[in-house]
């Protein structure tokens, strides 16, 4: 069944909606895990330092917090939607400070490497659960501009946040950073604790975890949602992962020009969300989607000519042409997330935390194919070449898994859709 549509519980939602304070809660408890992630990351080499080891070891204690990021929107997604949205954001924040105060506390890498998988584990709940209430108080039209709207705040902390983090190392040494995670964790779960009422819709007999997997994976166009959303990410992993060879060793720059470089792709992807944010209410998600595939393809078609002519051997060119794939990336995964969590409302947190979970997860694996690319190669074609290809199968999974809907909806129709959807249930 592709019907999504369900409508919102009543005022209080209504008014949940139309709140600053639970807009900024949103972002908040989105942004906590994913600053947390990139905070610590100038303070790497000090680590090793303090503790004698070698930097990859150090770098653990980032890698296995993507591992715990991935992990915890697995499990806190179908946690939220059985035991409420509340209840499983202050658990996993409550884990989360305890996790950062161990890391203050930490007297050696393993026991701090540790610390931040648990870190991540708890503060990661935020980023599954907001997904979830979005979907709990906005109509299915207005759940794409939401989530670009608090992705585009997001991304702004996330630009800031490793200059934050090195400001602090630099004054205070390195354990003042978890200092700081762990006041801004307790300020989050006051807040939630305070401002946030629970968001869960009602559930029907019979519903529960296997009813909303089953119903889930039985759906064409929840799987076809996620596929699009999840591939659209791995543009992101990929040129992430292959783009300091290419600007370093292959162009002859320095790490800093990389930096400086790739940096225009998150303002492009920020770009992207903004304008997401004022065409959503005005244009279906599939037509939204639709849009972000033809820039995506049409950027990488052209950094892929430019690679056969040699002209993206200059950062410019292939940074630039970059950023129109990133303005496309930013519609198609807003809004294919926002057609994945409304497939079945009432488990919003399940599809969330499945779509979050495969995206970090194939991500990781994405990255390292990306470095791959990029550092056994002489040009910019094999990383070129995949993210054409990638891009090619984002819009493949529109063509050919998610059904059309070739009728207006009426009234009429909406009820007979909320009919069929409570059957299910």
């Amino acid at each position: 069944m592709h019907g999504m549509i369900s409508k919102p519980p009543g005022t209080a939602t209504a008014n949940l909606a139309t709140s600053r304070l639970v807009l900024l809660l949103l972002v908040v408890m989105t942004g906590i895990a994913p600053i947390s992630l990139y905070i610590l990351v100038p303070a790497l080499p000090v680590l090793a330092t303090t503790f004698g080891r070698d930097i990859s070891v150090a770098q653990m204690t980032v890698s296995l917090y993507m591992v715990g990021i991935a992990l915890s929107q697995l499990i806190m997604g179908p946690l939220s939607d059985k035991f409420g949205r509340r209840p499983v954001l202050l658990s996993g924040l409550a884990l989360m400070i305890a996790a950062s105060v161990a890391c203050i506390f930490a007297e050696t890498l393993p026991q701090l490497i540790a610390a931040r998988f648990f870190q991540a584990l708890g503060g990661a709940s935020g980023m599954v659960v907001s997904r979830a209430i979005i979907r709990d108080i906005y109509e299915r039209d207005r759940v794409a501009s939401m989530i670009s709207l608090v992705v585009a705040a997001l991304m702004i902390g996330q630009m800031v946040s490793p200059l934050t983090g090195g400001l602090i190392e630099t004054a205070f040494g390195w354990r003042a950073i978890f200092y700081a995670v762990t006041i801004a964790a307790i300020a989050v779960a006051i807040g939630i604790a305070i401002a946030l009422p629970e968001t869960r819709r009602s559930r029907a007999a019979g519903g529960g975890f296997r009813g909303d997997v089953g119903t889930l994976i039985k759906s064409r166009a929840f799987i076809g949602y996620v596929m699009c959303q999840v591939l659209a990410s791995q543009i992101i992993f990929t040129f992430a992962g292959g783009g300091p060879y290419i600007v370093v060793t292959q162009m002859g720059r320095t790490s800093a020009e990389y930096g400086a470089w790739f940096a225009t792709t998150g303002f492009a992807y920020l770009v992207g969300n903004l304008l997401c944010v004022r065409f959503a209410p005005r244009h279906s998600l599939e037509k939204l989607i639709w849009f972000g595939l033809g820039l995506q393809l049409c950027g990488s078609l052209l950094n892929l000519i430019w690679s056969f002519t040699g002209w993206n051997e200059a950062p410019a060119w292939l940074f630039g042409t970059q950023m129109i794939v990133m303005v496309g990336n930013a519609f198609v995964m807003a809004n294919s997330a926002a057609g994945a969590i409304s497939i079945r409302p009432e488990a919003a947190g399940t599809a969330s935390g499945a779509m979050g979970f495969l995206q970090q997860g194939i991500g990781a694996l994405m990255s390292q194919f990306g470095a791959y690319l990029g550092g056994h190669s002489a040009t910019t074609l094999p990383l070129t070449s995949a993210v054409l290809a990638i891009s090619l199968l984002c819009a493949c999974t529109m063509i050919f898994i998610v059904p059309r809907r070739e009728v207006v909806v009426s009234e009429t129709l909406i009820e007979q859709a909320e009919e069929e959807e409570t059957g299910m249930m």
